[in-house]
């Protein structure tokens, strides 16, 4: 989830530069399309799968407007290039193969109420300090992570 997180910093970059929305409701119907086609080839709930990547959408989302808005009242502080969207696409779709591994990896524990939540809290503030996340990135990693168990 945090690779994913940190991408978003790419992804505003290259919509400050293109000025594309932050919102891309065919893109994002794309993929939670496909995440519930992969989640009953891997035996896991497309349901749970679908709201998970959304949670991963929204994070993504909570990076650029956060990023977008900063960059908007600090125009010194913006970026000098963007990135190729459609570059940063592919590292996102080999980063979805990952996450729905992963998903089905950690599936019993998911399931497994307060085991999970406790598990959840330990991962997210190890990769947070790991990771050295300002409180914007935090705030992406609260929602990416809320619907995991």
């Amino acid at each position: 989830m945090i690779q994913r997180i940190v991408i978003g910093d790419d992804v505003a970059a290259s919509k400050y530069f293109s000025g594309k929305p932050v919102d891309d409701p065919v893109r994002e119907q794309q993929i939670l399309d496909s995440v519930r086609q992969s989640a009953v080839q891997l035996g896991i709930d497309p349901d749970s799968t679908a709201a998970f990547f959304q949670a991963q959408i929204d994070a993504s989302k909570v990076v650029q407007r956060g990023l977008l808005a900063y960059w908007a009242a600090h125009p010194d502080k913006a970026p000098t290039s963007g990135p190729d969207l459609n570059v940063i696409r592919e590292k996102l779709d080999a980063l979805t193969t990952q996450l729905l591994a992963e998903l089905v990896r950690v599936d019993h524990l998911r399931q497994s109420g307060l085991r999970c939540d406790i598990s959840l809290v330990v991962s997210a503030a190890t990769a947070e300090i790991r990771h050295h996340l300002d409180a914007l990135h935090r705030q992406a990693v609260r929602t990416a992570s809320a619907t995991v168990c």
